[in-house]
């Protein structure tokens, strides 16, 4: 699950290249691309903020004892 999630923040990432990449070399004038790229990493924040919020729900629901 933790390589899904890490590889899945590479794809958003490189995304995020294409979409600047492109929207700077189309029409500069523009921020479509630029603006696009900071939704997609607001979503990524969010992503890898419940990522480890699952992970440590199913490692509760195990009944652990050494979880701190």
């Amino acid at each position: 699950m933790v390589r899904a999630l890490m590889c899945l923040e590479l794809i958003l990432n490189a995304v995020n290249i294409n979409f600047v990449t492109f929207s700077d070399f189309f029409d500069s004038r523009q921020l479509k691309g630029n603006i696009f790229s900071i939704f997609v990493i607001a979503i990524a924040a969010a992503e890898a903020a419940i990522g480890p919020a699952i992970v440590s729900s199913i490692y509760c629901n195990r009944n652990k004892k050494n979880y701190q």
